[in-house]
């Protein structure tokens, strides 16, 4: 079942839980049930319901593929803890949920979460501190006359060459002597030039609803642009704030498996799995997640960006929210990802979990350790999962340092020593990132247009199986035979007769011949 598509905004992980509770109800088949030779009529059983959830969820792009069945379960059991099912004899609080026959059915009551409402006056609050302005830097404004005002996000290449000319002329007409800018002035256009461009690649008209003002910290964003590796990892000046050297070299031993493994250190069957149970230990014994509680609510909202035709959007909104983190949590989580990305690459890297694959475990491990909510929240392990998955595939591209921000803010700086604008937050003359979103479709549509791109991908493999002259004519049939057993509706469309099919070997049709009739003979008895 496709998302409805959760808008940003607070508490969205309580709307989530909302949505999938409404789909679970209104979609979990339910019909009789014998148990202890008594019948019960509108239920299911705990197989049933996983069965059916595990579906849902790894078709809700919320949550995606990589959901396991045992989350599944632990979600399940999340159910009957908050009454959304109980069990057949109505009861409910407990956990007791496993893969199994035990039957429930759901209570009368409603199974949705009330959303906290935020008190106006500390909202109000919260905005006045951060800015003296009379309009909050979250507003995108009628920013200056220069700078091309157009609805929407995109901006085209014209209007920007346009623009460029124009505050070219400008500048050349009036010549501003350069005023002194205080720390404060450029730690203000740092903070003010990267919340414009994250409301921007959003798309939302306003931040207040998913980031508290005073979270932002300019310096940190500062550091993290200004001290890389030539790879793009965080520096730290003090190193006290560093991972442990122990944990470093166990992250190195494993992401460079095996020529990492120095032959004079001793080694033994399962040693890579102690070095991988020394790295998750390390992690999981943190204080806080790597993404921070703080930034829980701001992360969670772009994991509705997270869908096929949202990648490009999700990629830079992810790059400009990690700019944000304290530098060490960036270094932590810049050597994390590297770290997990090549182990679950490695074909070479021994089975670390008996019944769980490389990637799964990555990700089961080390998903609440990088994003969590300071209280508890039902579907935590769920979208940690989807974020951690997200950035295994993308961390090079999410955590590298974005150029044009570099740019904006030394164009912004230049603007405002020259007197061009009075105050750090008066306006942004860089352009503003391009963007061209997908319509959305629906999701008929979209099984439609997936179902008819395999059978193209499908159609063309057999095109290739017939046409490849270097194949042997016996290897041929027993391909094309498999194919008929595999996909036997695009073969019948290719041979819909067997002369068609016939025709492609140079064979005549084999036609059975009835079998005949024999007139069973008559035996005569032996006695005269």
């Amino acid at each position: 079942m496709e998302s409805r598509g959760v808008p940003p905004g607070p508490y969205r992980a309580t709307k989530l839980w909302n949505e999938v509770t409404t789909s679970f109800r209104a979609g979990m088949p339910l019909r009789k049930h014998r148990q202890h030779f008594k019948k019960y009529g509108s239920c299911f059983t705990a197989g049933e319901a996983v069965d059916w959830l595990y579906d849902l969820l790894r078709n809700n792009s919320n949550f995606g593929p990589e959901v396991t069945r045992q989350q599944t379960i632990q979600l399940l059991r999340k159910f009957l803890k908050n009454h959304v099912i109980e069990d057949i004899k109505g009861r409910w609080g407990s956990e007791n949920v496993d893969d199994n026959n035990q039957l429930f059915r759901f209570p009368a009551t409603s199974p949705l979460k009330t959303l906290p409402r935020r008190h106006p006056e500390l909202r109000k609050n919260n905005i006045e501190n951060f800015s003296k302005d009379k309009d909050s830097i979250f507003k995108l404004r009628n920013l200056s006359r220069r700078t091309p005002k157009k609805h929407g996000l995109y901006l085209s290449q014209e209007n920007a060459e346009k623009t460029k000319h124009e505050i070219i002329k400008e500048d050349q007409e009036n010549a501003f002597d350069n005023r002194e800018l205080s720390q404060e002035d450029v730690e203000e256009v740092w903070r003010y030039v990267t919340l414009i461009y994250l409301q921007t690649i959003l798309g939302v008209p306003s931040l207040e609803e998913v980031i508290n003002p005073k979270q932002v910290i300019p310096q940190y964003i500062m550091y993290n642009m200004a001290n890389t590796s030539k790879h793009g990892v965080v520096i730290l000046q003090n190193k006290s704030d560093d991972l442990p050297h122990w944990v470093l070299s166990a992250m190195k031993c494993l992401a460079n498996w095996p020529r990492s493994n120095d032959m004079n250190n001793p080694t033994y069957i399962g040693f890579e799995r102690d070095v991988f149970r020394t790295i998750a230990d390390y992690f999981l014994d943190l204080p806080e997640p790597l993404l921070t509680f703080e930034y829980y609510e701001l992360f969670v909202n772009i994991l509705g960006l997270l869908q096929p035709h949202l990648e490009r959007v999700a990629i830079d909104a992810l790059q400009l929210c990690c700019l944000l983190l304290p530098p060490p949590n960036r270094r932590k989580l810049q050597l994390l990802m590297r770290m997990i990305s090549r182990i679950s690459q490695n074909v070479d890297m021994p089975k670390l979990h008996e019944a769980m694959g490389t990637r799964s475990l990555m990700i089961h491990t080390f998903s609440r350790c990088v994003l969590c909510c300071a209280e508890e929240v039902d579907l935590d392990e769920l979208l940690a999962a989807r974020l951690v998955s997200f950035l295994m595939d993308h961390h090079q591209e999410v955590l590298q340092v974005p150029s044009y921000l570099q740019t904006a803010v030394e164009k912004h700086l230049d603007y405002l020593k020259k007197g061009h604008i009075e105050n750090p937050g008066d306006g942004l003359f860089a352009p503003l990132p391009t963007y061209s979103y997908c319509k959305q479709i629906s999701a008929q549509e979209f099984d439609e247009q997936k179902v008819s791109t395999s059978q193209a991908a499908i159609a063309e493999l057999l095109e290739n199986i017939i046409k490849n002259k270097s194949l042997p004519l016996k290897e041929k049939r027993k391909k094309l035979k498999q194919f008929q057993k595999e996909y036997p509706l695009i073969y019948q469309q290719k041979f819909p007769t067997t002369e068609s099919e016939a025709a492609l070997f140079g064979d005549k049709p084999t036609i059975k011949q009835p079998m005949l009739i024999l007139k069973k003979p008559k035996f005569r008895s032996l006695r005269y």
